[in-house]
């Protein structure tokens, strides 16, 4: 009796561990980091070097004529959209709207009063006309004189940086003079310099990158080619990045631009990180994640490695896949993962 009690308390003990082993298995979340395919280059690459540049250079000046009282800025400061910048002395600007305002009162009380004798029928349609008439001129002339007044205040339209100042306080400007010169820097582009050979194939284009150091490529877009080359037969091209814009970018710096261009053998080819890819038996597979976080196994058929040792794919993918590229050997079949940014090449071991 003894024994069979001992027997049940210890398939009890080993029913319970087990349970505990599968429900630590069911708690852990494996944490992955993604990286997307990029078209096959092979010998169709072509690598720049271009330079960031601001989308636009926006001039600043006040809608009114007067004399600049003070400046809250200077060359080099980064400003906010509605950020005060400047003044403009506004004291004739404020007598002009006290004077009006005053004949505007004055108006209205005998505007009143000739509607009494209007209704009374002692004055004709015609003078109480003219006396609406000329109430609401002098509060056109009010208004306006009031918009003079909230222009002696230069506010800024986007937030960027301040790249020139061209007044001091106490000098006078006109309306419309550039008192400053803002650097838009809601949207960034580069611009670089390709040659004939490149210029001719441009219809080509199958892609064009950022190349942010290591394997972090930011895919950009391209805005314009000069169809007129300079005196070193080089064409001006422009690419900006849209809304995948890195956050460090600065006007005036270098960017490294790689120009894929299309060619029928390299149609329908990726390459990825080697560590992207394994093997199981014979056949070679990549993990995918979906919108869900959830892995998938796709099987792909690998074509060597390139110059820069990445991994080439001759098919299996489409190009628009977020392939794991670490941790791929701790993965399962319709796992959840949690899929980790990347971290940033100064920030190593992501301490900061």
């Amino acid at each position: 009796m003894k024994t069979n009690v001992l027997i049940a308390l210890g398939m009890v003990c080993f029913w319970l561990v087990g349970c505990g082993e599968k429900q630590a298995e069911k708690s852990v979340l494996h944490h992955v980091v993604c990286v997307r395919p990029l078209p096959s280059d092979g010998e169709r690459v072509k690598s720049f070097s271009g330079t960031v540049k601001e989308a636009s250079e926006i001039s600043l000046g006040f809608k009114t004529a007067g004399q600049i009282e003070r400046i809250y800025v200077k060359e080099g400061d980064f400003i906010y959209a509605g950020q005060l910048l400047a003044e403009l002395d506004d004291d004739d600007y404020q007598l002009g709207v006290e004077a009006l305002q005053i004949q505007a009162e004055q108006l209205e009380d005998e505007v009143r009063r000739m509607k009494q004798l209007y209704e009374a029928k002692s004055i004709s349609v015609n003078d109480y006309e003219k006396a609406v008439a000329g109430l609401r001129q002098l509060k056109v002339q009010l208004q306006l004189n009031r918009n003079k007044l909230d222009y002696t205040r230069l506010h800024a339209p986007v937030p960027g940086y301040i790249q020139s100042v061209n007044f001091e306080p106490s000098e006078m400007v006109d309306a419309g003079t550039p008192v400053f010169s803002l650097l838009d820097t809601r949207r960034m582009e580069v611009e670089l310099d390709i040659p004939v050979e490149v210029y001719r194939q441009k219809d080509g284009i199958s892609g064009i990158f950022y190349e942010d150091g290591g394997e972090k490529r930011v895919p950009m877009t391209l805005v314009s080619v000069t169809p007129k080359a300079d005196g070193t037969q080089l064409y001006r091209m422009r690419l900006s990045f849209g809304g995948n814009m890195p956050g460090h970018l600065t006007a005036g710096m270098n960017a490294g631009i790689r120009i894929l261009l299309a060619s029928d053998e390299a149609k329908g080819r990726f390459t990825l990180p080697v560590h992207a890819v394994f093997k199981e038996k014979e056949d070679t597979y990549v993990w995918t994640v979906d919108a869900d976080s959830v892995v998938h196994k796709r099987p792909v058929v690998l074509d060597g490695m390139d110059e820069q040792g990445q991994a080439v794919v001759a098919s299996g993918l489409e190009g628009d896949e977020q392939v794991v590229r670490a941790g791929v050997n701790a993965l399962k079949e319709n796992e959840k993962v949690g899929v980790m940014a990347e971290p940033e090449k100064t920030n190593v071991g992501g301490l900061l």
